[in-house]
């Protein structure tokens, strides 16, 4: 019975010695500042070249020759197929037969006209028959302009049997090979330029009277684009239009920002996420790794003058990096704990040590 008594006293000396060694650490703690700084916004965006078109073809035909390759570049009239054209070769030769008969019909009946008006001046043939020179005449015009016209069609046909690049871009997917009968509208492939391109994003009503503001976004600041693996694109853009109506069904509305391509990273429906800067100010800084989560909500350790930890409830409102801003709910008289709230519970007491907020800002622009 006594070694059963003096175990429990020595198990108690144990707790106790070991709530005193918990009692007794010494943590970091800070007072939030208020901080005026510019945050990044970010948006989902989808990538558009400036141009982008589709390539069909003009007449119908088998394809002859393929002259591009699908990624590559082509420089604008550089020619990128071409349609069996012997048909519409042989068609032109008709049309302009038919224009040489018209012209040779034509300038035959004028010159019966000019006998026919010396004819009238002289009086031996009447006026009726000068107006049925005049009227075949100008039947005779109308049936050579209408064969000009057909031979103008035909060299049309035979010129579009050459496709050409109408600017300078990269060629897209290429579904036909040589040899393929290919209707007239089909499509061939698309060509994009990629020398610039336009990101489009969609802001919300509230986010785009912040920008409209003067207080808000800084519309000559350049803006930067993340891309699908997290990395910033080198190149800066700029906010150049804004779509004239909010979506009815979203609320929001699209913003075009254009950005240089010299390196044609980017291609024709991409995606990403544009940052756009947005001066904030009045906010609390409070560290991230102060921050711990119990069912899905947010909360700190806020030392009392008495020295225990109390739990506050707090909501982040904006992120930048290591921080969290923080609008509501702080004072300067605050103290917080930035490091150990893994170790400490509620109400227990600790020691600790000051670290303005300031330094702790500096120590991680260094790390």
């Amino acid at each position: 019975m006594k070694k059963i008594l003096f175990g429990l006293l020595l198990l108690s000396a144990c707790t106790t010695k070991k709530e005193e060694v918990e009692e007794i650490q010494t943590l970091e703690v800070s007072s939030p500042i208020s901080v005026d700084t510019t945050i990044q916004q970010e948006f989902v965006a989808d990538i558009h070249a400036v141009q982008n078109v589709e390539i069909r073809a003009r007449v119908k035909g088998y394809l002859d020759r393929i002259l591009v390759d699908e990624g590559k570049q082509v420089r604008k009239g550089q020619i990128m197929f071409t349609i069996n054209s012997q048909e519409y070769v042989a068609d032109l030769a008709r049309a302009k037969a038919v224009l040489s008969q018209a012209s040779a019909e034509l300038k035959a009946e004028e010159l019966t006209l000019v006998n026919t008006r010396l004819l009238v001046d002289k009086n031996v043939i009447s006026k009726n028959q000068l107006a049925i020179s005049l009227a075949k005449v100008d039947g005779l015009r109308a049936k050579r302009e209408e064969a000009l016209a057909h031979v103008r069609a035909a060299e049309l046909k035979v010129e579009h049997s050459n496709i050409r690049a109408p600017f300078d871009g990269m060629v897209d997917r290429l579904p036909f090979k040589r040899g393929s009968l290919v209707d007239e509208g089909t499509l061939l492939t698309t060509l994009s330029d990629n020398h610039h391109v336009y990101a489009y994003f969609n802001v919300s009503e509230q986010e785009y009277l912040a920008f409209s503001a003067k207080e808000g976004v800084n519309k000559s600041a350049a803006v930067d684009l993340v891309l699908a693996n997290g990395e910033t694109y080198p190149e800066k853009g700029v906010v150049e239009t804004i779509e004239g109506e909010f979506d009815k069904n979203t609320g929001n509305i699209a913003f075009r920002a254009r950005f240089a391509n010299p390196a044609k990273l980017l291609r024709h429906g991409a995606s990403g996420k544009v940052q756009l800067p947005k001066k904030v100010s009045g906010y609390w800084a409070i560290p991230q790794k102060s921050v711990f989560e119990i069912q899905e909500k947010s909360y700190v350790f806020v030392k009392t003058p008495s020295g225990e930890v109390k739990m506050k409830n707090i909501t982040p409102d904006l992120r930048i990096p290591h921080f969290y801003l923080v609008k509501n709910g702080f004072s300067t008289q605050d103290t917080v704990l930035v490091e150990g709230i893994q170790l400490v519970k509620q109400g227990q007491k600790i020691k600790s040590t000051f670290k303005p907020m300031r330094q702790l800002f500096a120590d991680y622009k260094t790390q």
